[in-house]
């Protein structure tokens, strides 16, 4: 019987064991993957390729699944102008939930306003900090 027992104990402490060491399995979520990008340039080629990826990250882990910001300063503030040749293409990315926001530093110091700019972004007093503090959160950090 002390045999028999000893056997169960060990078989339970390694199903146990195997459980904790496979991530997505147990009672705890997995956790939601982020991701922050950088888009600093004037380039409608660079845009385009951050709204790829952004769309691509969603249809290969799931759009509940992932969490995007996209955050533009420097010259990259001018694709989120009103007249923005990529308008549309954010608007589609806002529209499956990314994040796309703004530096103001950089608005301010090009002059504009939140008029000038497409109605649906969000803003950050500032792009590096916004980055840098996303990545203190574990947020995997990408500029395309």
């Amino acid at each position: 019987m002390k045999i028999l027992f000893a056997i169960v104990a060990a078989a339970l402490i390694a199903s146990a064991h195997t459980a904790l060491a496979q991530p997505g399995t147990g009672s705890a979520p997995a956790a939601k993957n982020r991701v922050v990008m950088q888009v600093s340039d004037a380039d409608p080629v660079k845009w385009n390729l951050a709204l790829n990826n952004a769309r691509n990250l969603q249809s290969d882990v799931g759009r509940d699944n992932v969490e995007i910001e996209i955050v533009a300063y420097g010259p990259g503030i001018g694709m989120l102008k009103r007249e923005s040749p990529v308008g549309t293409r954010i608007d589609e990315a806002l529209t499956s939930g990314v994040a796309v926001v703004a530096c103001e530093n950089t608005m301010a110091a090009q002059k504009l306003g939140k008029g000038d700019m497409l109605p649906s972004i969000g803003y950050v007093p500032a792009g590096v900090t916004e980055i840098m503090k996303r990545q203190q959160q574990g947020w995997a950090y990408l500029r395309p």
